[in-house]
């Protein structure tokens, strides 16, 4: 099939007809009451550079590699129809009022004769939700956005994917970790793209501002055009379709333990309605195996969203979109099932993920007390989680000395206790844990912080082979790749352990 170029795809502007949006265009920060959108076009850039490009991405959309200005935000082009999106949303907890779309500005909505997709650029510029900053994201960002998202993709994790990678020519000045000293850094822009980027906070603002008409319009478009098979304007209707929202975010939740990812940032305003990943900030991967950890600078001192409480705060965001909805339910008390329904989803999916990690069969009485012990134990001394996990996907015989690779200080192990285990575990699977498919729950290759902080200092020196490198090895997670094996099959390096940006990250990372 003969490509394309963003200049020719078939624009389509549902969100924007079903929706009542601002009526003034582009404008200062500001508060916009009763609106779901306000139309603002992407800050011009000096000189935009295509760096980094996803090949999947472009042909699912049908185009060919290119369109710098576009996707660099420096020129829009027919068919476009640029807004940002206005949401609210719960921030460590706390109600945060109006938020939206600060430094992520959407193109349109393309047909792709398949599906429809929208495309976003975020770090083009201010909006009117931009809370009096410039909307523009900065290079390192920029490549653990892209990096990362798509990274997700192919570890079976739902996501928002990611486009293109491009350079501003522009210094962007920022404050890494919010102690006073703010520092020019290199711009870029990064085009993401999803089904849509409405979140458990798009409803929320409506509903705390008691704006139930435009509540109304907001549910009706959402289930009619992304939930097609389900109805709005009945109890029962709304019911199943949260639950759907509910068994998404569940599913997303269970993906991020077994692979040991940490989000960091989950607000309200951070949750996707489709089930997604979405809005990579100052997330992290588990590199010990320590279910307190917390990438997030911002969270250091509650861990709110650390490794281990994904799933309860994936139950509170849930609940809190519940009570956004219940103005529209004639028997608001029937939102208690799905909540319900989340907590029974979880744990199917949590027992799924498990029995798919240790090679069992399926999930039985007594292996619950199985993991426990697990967890436990793998938290006595340091212990590289993908790296024991994978080991333990190949073992010939339950012996600690097949896993010490594992562990960061060999002579600590405690190996009366993790022979105990592994005996137990041995004779829970019969002596033949199903070893393909622990193989296919247990990657080899994540992307660890360090991975990317190489990727990023290189990127800062002109130098995106590291960023290209590691997007292609990040393609087959679960496969060897012997050639990368040394270079990346490897534990943290002592430089990561304290490194900025490898172990403490802000919401600006």
């Amino acid at each position: 099939m003969e490509k394309k170029s963003l200049r020719s795809l078939d624009w389509v502007s549902r969100f924007l007809d079903e929706t009542p949006g601002d009526e003034v265009i582009g404008g200062t920060s500001r508060q916009v009451p009763g609106a779901c959108w306000s139309r603002v076009n992407p800050t011009p850039t000096s000189n935009p550079v295509l760096r980094l490009w996803s090949n999947e991405m472009a042909d699912e959309l049908g185009i060919e590699a290119g369109e710098d200005r576009i996707l660099g935000g420096k020129e829009i082009t027919k068919g476009m129809d640029p807004y940002a999106q206005r949401y609210g949303g719960h921030q460590f907890g706390n109600w945060a009022g109006q938020l939206g779309d600060g430094r992520a500005i959407t193109l349109g909505e393309v047909d792709t004769g398949g599906k429809i997709l929208e495309l976003q650029l975020k770090g083009s510029g201010s909006t009117p939700y931009s809370r009096f900053s410039d909307g523009k994201a900065v290079l390192r960002s920029s490549i653990r956005e892209f990096l990362c998202s798509e990274a997700m993709h192919h570890l079976g994790v739902p996501t928002t994917r990611a486009l293109s990678l491009v350079t501003t020519g522009e210094d962007v000045v920022r404050d890494m970790l919010y102690d006073g000293r703010p520092a020019p850094e290199p711009g870029a822009v990064v085009c993401r793209i999803s089904q849509s980027f409405i979140r458990f906070g798009s409803f929320q603002i409506h509903t705390i501002s008691e704006d139930y008409e435009t509540l109304r319009s907001l549910v009706d478009h959402t289930v009619s055009n992304h939930f097609p098979d389900n109805l709005s304007d009945t109890d029962e209707g709304l019911i199943e379709w949260l639950k759907i929202v509910a068994d998404g975010t569940a599913l997303m939740i269970a993906n991020w333990m077994r692979i040991g990812f940490v989000h960091g940032v989950m607000n309200t305003d951070n949750m996707s309605i489709h089930g997604l990943t979405i809005d990579y900030g100052p997330y992290g991967w588990v590199e010990d195996f320590n279910p307190d950890w917390t990438p997030n600078t911002t969270d250091a001192g509650s861990k709110r969203y650390r490794f281990g409480h994904q799933a309860q705060v994936g139950a509170w965001n849930f609940a809190r979109l519940l009570e956004s909805i219940a103005p529209l339910m004639e028997e608001p008390k029937k939102l208690y099932e799905a909540l319900e329904f989340y907590y029974e989803i979880f744990q199917k999916y949590n027992n799924k993920m498990w029995s798919e990690k240790l090679g069992l069969e399926k999930f039985s009485d007594g292996d619950e007390e199985l993991i426990t012990e697990l967890t436990s134990i793998l938290q006595c001394v340091e212990t590289d989680m993908t790296i024991f996990f994978r080991i333990l996907s190949s073992i010939k015989s339950p012996d600690i000395n097949s896993l010490r690779y594992a562990f960061y200080d060999e002579a600590t192990i405690p190996e009366h206790e993790w022979n105990d285990w592994l005996n137990k575990w041995w004779k829970r699977v019969n002596g033949k844990p199903n070893q393909e498919k622990m193989r296919q729950a247990n990657p080899k290759y994540v992307l660890r912080n360090w991975m990317a902080q190489l990727a990023i200092d290189a990127a800062e020196k002109e130098d995106y082979s590291v960023a290209m490198e590691i997007h292609e090895l990040l393609k087959k997670p679960y496969e060897e790749q012997s050639d990368s094996e040394d270079k990346w099959f490897k534990k943290r390096p002592e430089w990561a352990r304290h490194r900025v940006g490898c172990s403490m990250l802000s919401c600006s990372s």
